[in-house]
């Protein structure tokens, strides 16, 4: 049987996820009939204003924010970006320290290293083997000089979720007021967040995790939080990020956030569990990355003993199954993991790694499928392994 008429499983969604068909309607009109300019005083705009501020305002809701707190932006790397460089920019007299971690998305720690290039100082905190940041190693790296710290809410290659409300009380306890930005695009609707209790003043959320499409985003920026736009144009989006708003794009990914439930999520977490134990009971020499149980709910990275994760992913996929060696804006690089690399694992076990991400439309049929193809796949790469001694 050929390729193309294998049956496929898709297990790369913390890559991105397939658009639901019930959000791909709700877009549809705003593609084809109430196609206006937001920023258009006629009938066409005034309608697609009204369904980008019922957008806003359902967004805003699902982290108890304000709906004028909610920034429209192209996804999470955008998002980050505006966070940081524009906090940076617009507090410039308070002080030039950032702290983050070593495991941040790219566009978190490459945002941080360029800033460095511009004299900031920036502090990268370890993390424990499972992922997860010490709240006294945060502590004793905040100086006088620090404004930003900048800690994601879940990792997107391992999973593990970061205790944010006892962040936020370590940046913002003896009256430091240091402001906290949080890349919550893998938790978004996956996990609760309540800005109105948590007291993180930014967080990053990105429609494509989440079965919306790709292509958009938000940031939330706290009621009193200044920071700078990094694009000149128009007075959209609070004057602080200029451009004809993707309407259709925006009504998907609210669209997106009304369809997430309690109900996929426990359903996720139990495929999420059946898949770790079916793998670490049945292949022999594998290690589970990340925290057994602040985990999302639909992640499992495992790293395979004298496998090379590239051969298994290749040879995975033409069994029709997707799946990926860590995170997809890193996929053709020849470096291992900087994640896994920060939780102690050695460059061979980093190589040797898979995750392996779920979404609603995985089903325990596919599960069973994945347990059944996945050691005979690995014994056949392992008898011809130059990694296995003797």
């Amino acid at each position: 049987m050929d390729r193309e008429n294998k049956r496929r499983i898709y297990l790369d969604n913390g890559a991105t996820t397939r658009t639901d068909p019930r959000v791909v309607e709700a877009m549809l009109p705003y593609m084809t009939a109430e196609y206006g300019n937001a920023s258009s005083l006629h009938s066409f705009g005034v309608k697609a204003r009204d369904a980008m501020e019922k957008a806003r305002a359902t967004i805003a809701n699902a982290i108890h924010a304000k709906p004028s707190e909610i920034i429209f932006t192209s996804g999470g790397t955008e998002s980050d970006n505006l966070a940081i460089l524009g906090f940076v920019s617009a507090n410039k007299g308070r002080g030039n320290h950032i702290i983050t971690t070593r495991f941040e998305h790219p566009a978190v720690l490459n945002t941080c290293k360029h800033l460095e290039s511009e004299g900031f100082r920036v502090t990268y905190l370890p993390v424990t083997r499972e992922g997860i940041v010490g709240l006294e190693e945060l502590e004793m790296a905040i100086t006088d000089r620090t404004v930003l710290v900048s800690i994601m809410h879940a990792n997107n290659e391992i999973g593990s979720i970061q205790p944010l409300d006892r962040i936020a009380d370590v940046c913002k306890s003896k009256s430091r007021g240091i402001c906290l930005h949080s890349d919550a695009v893998q938790s978004f609707t996956k996990l609760p967040i309540d800005v109105s209790k948590t007291r993180v003043d930014m967080l990053s959320m990105s429609a494509h995790k989440i079965h919306g499409p790709k292509g958009v985003g938000a940031l939330y920026l706290r009621e009193g939080v200044k920071i700078n736009r990094l694009v000149f144009g128009g007075h959209h989006e609070r004057d602080l990020r200029p451009g004809t708003e993707n309407i259709a794009g925006i009504v998907g990914f609210a669209k997106a956030v009304e369809l997430m439930n309690r109900t996929e999520i426990a359903s996720m977490t139990k495929l999420r569990d059946m898949l770790i134990r079916g793998i670490m009971e049945g292949v022999s020499d594998v290690v589970l990355n990340g925290s057994q149980s602040e985990r999302l709910c639909n992640n499992v990275n495992i790293s395979f003993k004298y496998v090379e994760g590239e051969s298994l992913l290749l040879s995975l996929d033409a069994e029709g199954i997707a799946v990926s060696t860590g995170s997809a804006c890193s996929s053709r690089s020849l470096e291992p993991s900087h994640v896994l690399l920060s939780i102690g694992l050695r460059p061979e076990m980093a190589h040797g790694s898979l995750r392996f991400t779920l979404s609603r439309f995985t089903t325990e049929e596919e599960i069973d499928h994945v347990l059944e193809v996945l050691p005979r796949v690995v014994k056949r790469l392992r008898d011809i392994s130059p990694l296995k001694g003797g």
